[in-house]
């Protein structure tokens, strides 16, 4: 009989003859094979990704996405294209980004829960969850609830809130907020529940005097920024470094990044946020990191 210690070194022998499992492709060895980085998401959220008059896919998460190529570009040092796919159940979204078979979702909300399976990127807007009323219908505390037909999508934070607040309420799933919204209009509801970036966007396709936010104050407040799958830190930092760029840019005022920021949120934009209100939070969010070296005029023009 051989003896047990030849027989564990036998088996490793063995077990070191075998190729192991072969290590998964990161999102930045994938972008360099293929040139491509896949996001996905819904394209019916004003004014992060939405189809507009002209039949083309635009918003703040698509102009997000644009230098988030641009910076994976730069590191690869060859050109990297981001392609959209709509996904229109958030239930996909996660495991999707989770295994791998979407790079990038942005304009995602962050909950401590996503995080245990998926990476967020640092956020680019703060939003919370709110009700779009007709105006003056509802007062949104938890006893102007009870009863009432709110519209929420399927599996979303605006529906589980909802439930917590006031279990009382008569939730009604639709399709989108496109449904929701017509639904808040022909009176099928009496209010939305979600998003409050998202509502005030796109109720502004209906009407921007007729209907309001409430309450004053969200039930829930979050960051709002990308979601990557796991394990994937080279590019988590470039995108992290795409959104910090931004950030700070706004913060000092680059006009590159005023005019894509304040075209979507700015007092001139979809969703007339003032300048200050904006440039205190980009601010905030990069007192969390570290601001971004500014190059010596004098070495630039070199």
């Amino acid at each position: 009989m051989f003896p047990k210690f030849l027989i564990a070194f036998l088996g490793i022998l063995v077990a070191l003859s075998f190729p192991t499992t072969a290590k998964a492709e990161t999102v930045v060895e994938k972008a360099a094979r293929t040139g491509i980085i896949t996001m996905g998401g819904r394209s019916d959220v004003i004014p992060y990704s939405y189809i507009n008059d002209k039949k083309e896919l635009v918003g703040y998460s698509l102009d997000v996405a644009s230098l988030i190529e641009q910076e994976v570009s730069l590191y690869l040092g060859k050109p990297v294209e981001v392609q959209f796919q709509t996904i229109n159940e958030l239930s996909e979204v996660i495991p999707k980004t989770a295994n791998g078979e979407i790079d990038l979702a942005c304009n995602t909300q962050f909950t401590w829960q996503r995080e245990m399976f998926v990476d967020y990127s640092m956020p680019y807007s703060l939003s919370g969850i709110r009700l779009l009323i007709k105006k003056g219908s509802l007062t949104g505390t938890p006893e102007s609830l009870v009863g009432k037909r709110i519209a929420v999508l399927p599996n979303s934070l605006g529906e589980s809130t909802l439930k917590s607040f006031q279990p009382k309420a008569v939730l009604v799933t639709v399709a989108g907020i496109d449904q929701g919204i017509a639904d808040l209009v022909s009176g099928k509801v009496d209010a939305i529940a979600g998003d409050s970036v998202v509502l005030a966007g796109n109720i502004q396709r209906v009407s921007e005097t007729d209907y309001q936010l409430v309450p004053s104050a969200p039930y829930v407040r979050y960051a709002v920024g990308c979601m990557m799958p796991e394990n994937n830190s080279t590019f988590r930092n470039l995108v992290n470094l795409a959104i910090a760029k931004m950030l700070q840019g706004y913060v000092i005022g680059e006009t590159k990044y005023t005019d894509m920021v304040n075209k979507w949120l700015g007092p001139f934009g979809i969703l007339e946020i003032p300048t200050e209100i904006i440039k205190d939070y980009f601010q905030t969010v990069l007192l969390n990191y570290e601001q971004i070296p500014i190059p010596d005029s004098s070495t630039t023009k070199r």
